[in-house]
């Protein structure tokens, strides 16, 4: 088991240590020794879910079997598994296991459970995956900006592009760059951007981010966007990083540059371990 694989199941077990506590996204990602931002890129790619689904999952499971297996009362189950009212715990209770609290403490009710993760990398296949390790110069994006949820990210951030496009902002920002920027964990800025040169004014609305000089792994796409871009993403996650031995993680972002309509790069911020 190498060092992410590794951290990936501390953390999935300090959340099985924890469900009946109040979880932070920060405490988990330090078991995994990432920042918060990239562990949970790295947990829904791996894994198919994000953290939250999860921890929710394990959760209304573990809450089933206590209602199930004695005489726990209905508000009490509830208040350990982090609900603040009977009302909200039915309603997450019975989209889960589609019936009701009440019910599942009948004799013979069907259930449904949700197993603890096991993390486990396997070799399904020799897939050729391009890249470079290059070292750049500081260097400054300017752009419009927009905070996201890491949960629901996937969906919105196409449609700010679209938006900025349908509302004239490719005359301000032509769109060089997406770039994820963490800041709390669970969510995150999201910047529209080109390259920023001092001498230049800075348009309202627009703000600047400056990266410091390092090292950065590029990974070229070449296709029809978002699928190519994603599908290069989810292989950097799932294949690349739990698998290289000479990098790791370094700074809290990493950028999309855009070449044309097929093609682009995903930069990642790395150092030499």
């Amino acid at each position: 088991m190498n060092g992410l694989t590794e951290g990936l199941q501390n953390a999935v077990e300090y959340i099985e240590d924890n469900l009946t506590e109040e979880l932070n996204i920060n405490d988990i990602a330090a078991k995994a020794y990432v920042s918060a931002f990239y562990f949970q890129k790295i947990f829904s790619v791996l894994c198919g879910f994000t953290v939250g689904d999860y921890i929710r999952s394990r959760r209304l499971t573990c809450a089933a079997q206590e209602l199930s297996a004695d005489d726990a009362r209905i508000i009490d189950i509830a208040l350990k598994y982090g609900y603040d009212s009977p009302d909200s715990f039915t309603r997450a209770f019975t989209r889960f296991h589609g019936i009701s609290p009440s019910a599942a403490k009948e004799k013979g009710a069907h259930l449904k459970a949700f197993a603890p993760l096991r993390i486990k990398l396997t070799l399904e296949g020799g897939t050729m995956m391009e890249y470079k390790i290059v070292e750049k110069s500081a260097f400054t994006i300017m752009g419009k900006s927009r905070r996201f949820c890491t949960d629901t990210s996937y969906t919105e951030i196409p449609m700010f592009w679209q938006e900025h496009y349908q509302n004239g902002g490719g005359e301000i920002i032509k769109g060089m760059f997406g770039a994820c920027i963490d800041s709390d964990g669970k969510n995150f800025d999201y910047l529209i951007a080109d390259l920023y040169f001092p001498w230049n004014d800075i348009p309202e609305g627009c703000q600047t981010r400056t990266f410091e000089a390092g090292t950065w792994a590029v990974f070229p796409y070449r296709g029809e966007c978002p699928k190519a871009l994603q599908d290069v993403n989810t292989q950097i996650w799932s294949e690349w990083l739990p698998n290289c031995k000479e990098y790791e993680l370094a700074g809290n972002y990493n950028l999309e540059m855009y070449y044309d309509k097929e093609f682009g790069e995903i930069w990642l911020p790395v150092r030499k371990i």
